[in-house]
């Protein structure tokens, strides 16, 4: 793993240059235009992000699938001279094509699109290309028959006033959980600059470091994507330090320079710690774990709305309103810095970030 992660890091040190700003590099393309998304950010995106699955690092996919696709996107720009509103959808369906192919979930990808961009001004003529290339992106990959994670159809609880108050608490508590993810990826991230100076060195050491940990623990369960722990947290209630240690493992992973997204990740922090919750809140157990599987993501991306409707996509229509609820109370606790934090965060949350603080790392 160190030595993949020193590959990784001359690779992006010497030809990467703004790749390594990430997804990033496209909320800052979108928001002030700069130059052409290089096709060289899709390359080294998906080396990358393969290099740190296969020896076992803690990160996602989704983050590189969005870079993919609009890397590959924004080339269209130069080649039919679009004009600045055309480049801005051809980015935005970059970004909903990649979201719905990696999780099996359209809508969601569409609305995610349009939700993380939105105080960066998207336009109605976005909306319908949005639709349409996340919806073809699922498609294609059903197509081709490669599979998506199935997750169980939870229990719902019986609507009463003990209900909506629970509802409540689990908001706060995964808003906050958020916040937390948010700030250790740029606090790794600051700390591996300022005390390591050469790049191509912060995922060698990086790597070495949790390559140690990862061998006098013997936690494989925080290596890798960690789908088989969020499935059972479905069934079986976690330990409270479970979703703790993959906030921490993934965090660092990327923050020390590894490759890939933030996403799972986070379904797993949110799904672990909602199961874990079962043990305080008297709610079925795959759906508190169903709860925050979304809500969490949520929170971390200011997205609540695409949010609950991935729940709706992934767990049953009957879901959303519980989904709905709990995402915009997570959304409105966990500050204003997500995990990208080239974000454009305005509206309600920053009115009430002086009960929560403004987030900031």
């Amino acid at each position: 793993m160190p030595i993949a992660g020193f590959f990784i890091g001359l690779l992006y040190h010497y030809y990467g240059k703004e790749a390594n700003r990430g997804t990033n590099l496209i909320l800052e393309e979108y928001q002030k235009p700069q130059k052409t998304i290089p096709f060289r950010v899709a390359i080294l995106v998906y080396v990358g992000t393969l290099l740190t699955h296969l020896f076992g690092g803690s990160a996602g996919r989704e983050g590189t699938a969005v870079q993919m696709n609009t890397a590959i996107a924004d080339q269209f720009t130069r080649a039919f001279q679009l004009t600045l509103s055309e480049r801005k959808t051809m980015l935005i369906i970059g970004i909903s094509g990649g979201f719905a192919a990696v999780f099996g979930t359209p809508l969601t990808g569409a609305v995610f699109a349009i939700e993380l961009l939105y105080f960066s001004g998207v336009g109605l003529s976005s909306v319908i290309p949005s639709v349409v290339t996340a919806y073809m992106a699922y498609f294609t990959v059903e197509f081709i028959q490669i599979p998506h994670t199935k997750y169980p159809t939870p229990e719902l609880p019986e609507w009463q006033i003990q209900t909506l108050l629970w509802l409540i608490l689990l908001g706060i508590v995964f808003g906050l959980t958020a916040r937390l993810f948010a700030f250790c990826s740029h606090f790794f991230a600051t700390q591996a600059k300022n005390f390591i100076k050469y790049p191509p060195f912060r995922p060698l050491v990086g790597g070495i470091i949790f390559a140690v940990a990862i061998y006098f623990t013997d936690a494989t369960t925080y290596m890798g994507l960690g789908i088989p722990t969020i499935l059972e947290s479905f069934a079986i209630q976690q330990g409270l330090w479970v979703f703790l240690l993959k906030l921490l493992a993934t965090t660092f992973i990327l923050g020390t320079g590894f490759k890939g997204g933030e996403v799972t990740p986070l379904f797993f922090v949110g799904a672990t710690l909602g199961s874990a919750m079962a043990m305080f809140v008297p709610l079925p157990l795959a759906f508190l774990a169903a709860v925050g599987f979304v809500a969490v993501f949520a929170g971390a991306t200011h997205t609540p709305f695409a949010c609950a409707i991935m729940g709706v996509e992934l767990f049953g229509l009957e879901s959303g309103i519980y989904m709905l609820i709990v995402c915009l109370i997570a959304y409105l606790c966990s500050g204003t810095r997500g995990i990208y934090s080239s974000q454009v965060v305005q509206g309600p949350k920053i009115r009430w970030s002086i009960f929560f603080g403004k987030g900031k790392s």
